[in-house]
C-alpha cells in the first residue's frame, strides 16, 4: 500500500486520533535533562566506580522516603543531591553518596 493509502485508512477510522499523545511538561524534561547530567558527571568523576551506587536506585529510595515529584538531580564531590516537591508544597533536599548510595542527609525548604 502507498503512504496516501494508509494515511487515509487511519484517518477514516480515526486511529490517528485515539493515539495518546504523551507529552511531558517542562519541570519532568528538565529533571530527567538534570538526571542525564548528574549521571554522567558522577561517571567522569575518577572517585567514581563502576560498582558504585546506581542512581536509579538512588532516586527510587528519595521517592520512597519522600513521594513526590523530583525537581531537580544534582551531582558534585561525589555525592547526588535530590529536590523533591512533596503533594503538600514542600521541597525536601536528599543528599546522598554516590559510591554507596547511602543516604547522609536530609533537609527541607
Amino acid at each position: 500500500m502507498t503512504r496516501t493509502v494508509i494515511a487515509s485508512l487511519i484517518a477514516a477510522t480515526g486511529l490517528a486520533i485515539a493515539l495518546p499523545v504523551v507529552a511531558q511538561t517542562h519541570d519532568e524534561r528538565r529533571a530527567d535533562d538534570d538526571r542525564r547530567h548528574a549521571a554522567a558527571a558522577a561517571q567522569a568523576d575518577p572517585r567514581f566506580r563502576a560498582n558504585s551506587a546506581s542512581l536509579d536506585g538512588i532516586l527510587a529510595d528519595a521517592q520512597k522516603r519522600h513521594p513526590g515529584r523530583v525537581i531537580d538531580v544534582g551531582y558534585d564531590d561525589g555525592e547526588f543531591d535530590i529536590e523533591i516537591r512533596g503533594d503538600d508544597g514542600r521541597i525536601a533536599e536528599l543528599e546522598y553518596s554516590a559510591r554507596t548510595g547511602r543516604l547522609i542527609e536530609i533537609d527541607y525548604d
